[in-house]
């Protein structure tokens, strides 16, 4: 077992794994700490303190914790992001002066205030050295421009979701999830791009999320358009409920009308590609 605290970063919603300083310190949720990354050192939240994970869940080594985060850092931290919007305006400026074909998303410096990352969206690829060197004139830092794809634009800049919650991307999700139509099929939502499309255009995320449960239930359920042996007489499956496990199916009596009637799947019979699944 190891010792480790997690913490956040900006917009992000991914938990890391850190080793702390002093396996006796008390970190409090959303406190700030100090943490060497990849990317030198960062001002991070705390999610939860310290607490004992498996090893087999860790991937070694593990960065350290510095240090608690002291007032001068937090200070910093709001200089650094008081300086973003005179960043963003300078960089916009110049895109349109050089005639750029590319869509500023924002910047963020590095704690230390030695970098500054700008991340912006664009069709092809964009001949930005011109651009770099106007900004590092200006800001007399290390200057890098990110190039970023339209589902981490909409994560890096947030918004309300066709369900009227914040996208997921942006407020829940660690990672980006793996999403096709195939989900939505199997699901049995309408196919139409703006039904099953995010902010971003793509695929909503949540597609992912109770698709195990669908794929499962999917095969239980017989086919649209397929025919079914009814208690009633024989049939043509209309809907699927794939909640409470029931198909729509109209009937056509002996007497050559039709019925719609709601069947428990138990009680239909059916096939499902080569092999008869029969339910009784």
């Amino acid at each position: 077992m190891a010792k480790i605290i997690g913490v956040k970063f900006k917009n992000t919603a991914k938990v890391y794994y850190f080793s702390p300083a002093n396996e006796t310190d008390v970190y409090e949720k959303n406190s700030g700490v100090i943490v060497e990354t990849a990317k030198g050192l960062e001002y991070g939240t705390v999610t939860f303190g310290i607490k004992e994970v498996p090893n087999e869940e860790l991937v070694y080594p593990l960065k350290p914790v510095l240090r608690k985060a002291t007032e001068k850092d937090i200070k910093a931290v709001k200089a650094n992001e008081e300086k973003i919007p005179e960043a963003l305006e300078f960089a916009n400026e110049k895109i349109l002066e050089r005639k750029l074909d590319m869509k500023l998303i924002g910047c963020e410096y590095s704690f230390d205030g030695k970098k500054l990352v700008f991340f912006f969206s664009a069709d092809d690829r964009v001949d930005f050295r011109e651009l770099v060197k106007d900004l590092a004139a200006k800001f007399r830092v290390r200057i890098e421009l990110r190039q970023i794809g339209i589902r981490d634009e909409t994560k890096m800049l947030g918004g309300i979701a066709p369900c009227g919650r914040p996208c997921c991307c942006s407020s829940c999700m660690p990672e980006f999830s793996k999403v096709s139509i195939k989900m939505a099929k199997t699901q049995g939502l309408h196919l139409n791009p703006e039904k099953i499309s995010g902010l971003c255009g793509r695929l909503m995320c949540c597609l992912e999320y109770e698709n195990d449960y669908y794929s499962e239930v999917y095969k239980k359920m017989p086919k649209l358009g397929g025919k079914v042996n009814t208690p009633d007489g024989d049939g043509v499956v209309i809907s699927n409920d794939m909640l409470k496990l029931i198909s729509k199916v109209k009937v056509t009596q002996s007497d050559g009308t039709e019925i719609y009637k709601d069947y428990p799947v138990d009680r239909l019979k059916f096939k499902r590609g080569q092999e008869e699944d029969e339910k009784e």
